[in-house]
């Protein structure tokens, strides 16, 4: 290569920063840490009897790549108190007021420091992290959306995973499998709901990313694999220059993201993110992008074994039991929820709601 050739490729890269995920240049030894705040502000416009109110919190436990960095909140709630809860112990921030209370009110600030996440994948080491048993019944265990019996067990052994070996095969496989066979459903409301067995049974692959990375998890666990959904916020750009990857401004209040990770032995934990490659395909200029196209290609290539971490992990949780609550089981707990008069509070419409979440770079 000569020198016009090699200073042509570099002002290539620079001006379509997607197209280094495509080289074969190793992700940095020590990604650089950034830290960030987010404010979360709950007012409950017509509060009747006793109001109560659950926010979502940073994922209590550190990691190599999201740190917490604590948690402060105000209000004018009688109650307010930060509370693990159920098996999965997802972390959350409780407030009720009293009958009577005027213009109930919460206000949550988080601190948190990321780096973006990028695994290992060419070599077993006998120092990777273990599952015990109790961590691996409960990461191959059913939920209420995402059964391992059936049809779930049915596809993944006989189509997503079918003539897989080991974990990282299975992982690979089943992987490759929802970005090709699934789609982006952009009039799913919210983030979707991971009904994995609706989703098989009515033979509509069709949804966002609460859909397509439980349908990732069910399929994994269903193949005896360890998996869960990382439930989260998008709360910067992507710095790849993926619009779709990123938060678009400081308010984040509808940036919900879902990831998903499958635990492999002699390497860990596996970052993953189907969903977001067919987020690209959809979303990415001029829009329906093939898989064959090189935005596509340089997103799947990534989101097999690395997060970008411009996004907040809050809890694995599912099947959530909310403290107080007389309501259903939420199938996860990703937004700001809340209840009055007895009923549960819309947290798919934050506007009649009325809370709003904005991030910033600190």
């Amino acid at each position: 290569m000569n020198r016009r050739e090699f200073l042509g490729g570099a002002a290539v890269l620079a001006t379509v920063p997607w197209r280094r995920l495509l080289a074969d240049t190793a992700q940095p030894a020590e990604p650089a840490w950034r830290t960030f705040e987010t404010v979360t502000r709950v007012d409950v416009v017509k509060p009747e009897g006793v109001t109560r109110v659950w926010l979502p919190v940073p994922m209590s436990s550190d990691t190599d790549w999201q740190r917490g960095l604590g948690n402060t909140w105000n209000g004018n709630a009688k109650k307010m108190e930060a509370v693990r809860v159920g098996h999965y112990g997802v972390p959350m921030l409780y407030a009720e007021w009293a009958p009577g209370q005027e213009s109930p009110f919460v206000e949550l600030k988080s601190k948190f420091a990321t780096r973006d996440r990028a695994v290992d994948l060419t070599a077993s080491r006998a120092s990777s992290p273990k599952l015990g048993k109790d961590e691996i019944a409960l990461y191959t265990a059913p939920t209420q959306y995402i059964p391992c019996d059936g049809l779930v067990r049915e596809t993944a052994l006989m189509r997503a995973a079918k003539g897989a070996r080991t974990d990282l095969e299975k992982g690979r496989s089943i992987y490759e499998w929802i970005v090709q066979n699934t789609n982006r459903d952009p009039k799913a409301k919210g983030c979707g709901t991971g009904n994995v067995k609706a989703m098989l049974e009515s033979g509509n692959l069709g949804g966002k990313c609460a859909d397509l990375n439980a349908l990732y998890v069910g399929l994994a666990r269903a193949a005896g694999l360890p998996a869960r959904d990382v439930y989260g916020l998008r709360v910067a750009p992507s710095k790849f220059g993926y619009k779709s990857l990123g938060a678009s401004s400081s308010t984040v209040t509808k940036s919900q993201h879902c990831r998903a990770e499958f635990f492999a032995e002699g390497i860990g934990w596996v970052p993953v993110d189907p969903a977001d490659v067919r987020k690209v395909m959809l979303e990415e200029p001029p829009g329906n992008l093939p898989l064959q196209d090189a935005k596509v290609e340089a997103a799947n290539k990534r989101l097999f074994g690395s997060w970008e971490m411009n996004w907040l992990a809050l809890n694995v949780g599912h099947d959530v039991e909310l403290p107080n609550s007389k309501g259903p089981k939420l199938p996860f707990f990703m937004y700001p929820n809340g209840e009055t008069a007895g009923e549960r509070l819309d947290s798919l419409e934050p506007d009649r709601f009325k809370y709003t979440i904005t991030a910033s770079e600190v």
